[in-house]
């Protein structure tokens, strides 16, 4: 749902409210959703009390996000003039924002939570939701300030229907054949999104039941056993080191005039992903069942699909920002963010293929996963079919941007 509510709130900001409106709104109900779950998780021995706090809770924290995304997300790329080659590694390094606060999360959290008393877990959303508090009230000292576009105005003040209606483009008029075929670019791409996260979000699934039952977790021979959950945090952990690498090079690049177009640099994230699947299966390929591999094969092939999600993940956000109507900025944003949805549906459904000792090989389209080897390759296929599909669909694409890359 929280993939989904995005579409409610970029409507609402585009008609109604403006980016600024819904950021505040957004973010004071993800705090609530997150006081409300404190509150659940205090009265947990009162599963009367606590079970309808607890949907409420996740009930407030989706309809938030769904107002705070699709919106934040849009604003950093009205900060540029159109055509300003800057957009790519100004998202880059808002991608880096977002998961420095992935980093910290499950550190502070941890922290806090892991006590050996059941009930100390609530002190994690109640840190969230101070945390959410703060951002706003910094959201709001500071929006006056930097929250300026490129000719000196002030951003997200009016819907974006308004602020279209300013530069000619009413809200009933219809759309041009131009800005149909960009949103069919976006709805192409789209489906690209899913095949990325689809194999992607194996994260949080199979690749942490591999690092669980088959990787020796003992940090070089220290004695010390690193926690499967553990592993998860090399992703922003690569990100933090490697966006502000990525933001350069994009921004060297495109003042040379050698940047490569958006839809390239997706393609290239697809195959960088296929790769670390690649990696993977090399580590597992011909190990015996009690075998357990080096945390080195985990490690390389975080760093490739890492490296695969700076080229495909932040370059895409630009890109949606660049290629929307006027009138509908917000709302072709949480578009792009409702294929996440369907990419994490699908990601469950592909973890259900991983191959259980003693159990019957399942298969899919007639590829029998025997071993985790088979299971990984079937990733691998998956990414790397999409990324070359999408490296022949380049040309034709960018004929449909018009003029953007």
């Amino acid at each position: 749902m929280a993939y989904l509510t995005p579409l409610v709130g970029g409507y609402v900001a585009d008609r109604y409210w403006g980016n600024r409106r819904s950021i505040l709104v957004g973010g004071l109900l993800m705090a609530a959703g997150q006081f409300v779950l404190f509150w659940a998780g205090s009265v947990y021995y009162n599963a009367a009390l606590a079970v309808p706090l607890f949907y409420a809770g996740l009930t407030l924290l989706a309809i938030g996000n769904g107002f705070f995304k699709p919106n934040i997300s849009t604003m950093v790329g009205d900060l540029y003039a159109p055509g300003d080659r800057r957009r790519d590694a100004a998202y880059t390094i808002f991608y880096m924002g977002i998961n420095l606060g992935s980093f910290l999360a499950p550190l502070i959290c941890g922290y806090l939570g892991d006590t050996g008393n059941p009930a100390d877990f609530r002190w994690g959303f109640l840190t969230a939701g101070v945390g959410m508090l703060l951002s706003v009230i910094t959201f709001s000292l500071f929006k006056n300030r930097y929250l300026v576009g490129p000719d000196g105005h002030a951003l997200g003040l009016s819907p974006a229907a308004s602020r279209a209606a300013g530069q000619g483009q009413h809200l009933d008029q219809p759309l041009t054949r131009v800005d149909y075929q960009r949103m069919a670019v976006i709805g192409i791409l789209s489906l690209f999104v899913v095949f990325f996260w689809s194999v992607f979000e194996q994260a949080g699934v199979s690749l942490t039941y591999l690092a669980e039952e088959s990787v020796n977790r003992e940090l070089f021979g220290s004695g010390f056993i690193v926690p499967a959950s553990w592993f998860q945090s090399l992703n922003p952990v690569f990100i933090l080191i490697f966006a502000p690498v990525m933001a350069w090079l994009w921004g060297r690049l495109g003042r040379s005039g050698r940047e490569p177009a958006s839809p390239t640099k997706m393609a290239w994230g697809l195959l960088l992903l296929a790769g670390g699947f690649w990696v993977i299966s090399v580590g597992v390929q011909g190990v015996a069942p009690a075998i357990k591999i080096s945390l080195l094969w985990l490690v390389a092939m975080y760093f490739m699909n890492t490296m695969g999600e700076l080229f495909l993940s932040p370059v895409g956000l630009s890109l949606v920002n660049k290629l929307s109507p006027a009138k509908f900025a917000s709302l072709m944003m949480a578009v792009w963010f409702a294929a996440n949805a369907a990419a994490n549906w699908l990601a469950g459904f592909f973890s259900g293929f991983y191959p259980e000792p003693g159990q019957p090989a399942p298969s899919f389209l007639g590829w029998q996963i025997v071993t985790l080897h088979d299971f990984f390759m079937l990733f691998v296929w998956f990414a790397a079919c999409g990324g070359i599909l999408l490296l022949l669909l380049t040309k034709p694409l960018q004929k449909m941007m018009n003029g953007i890359r």
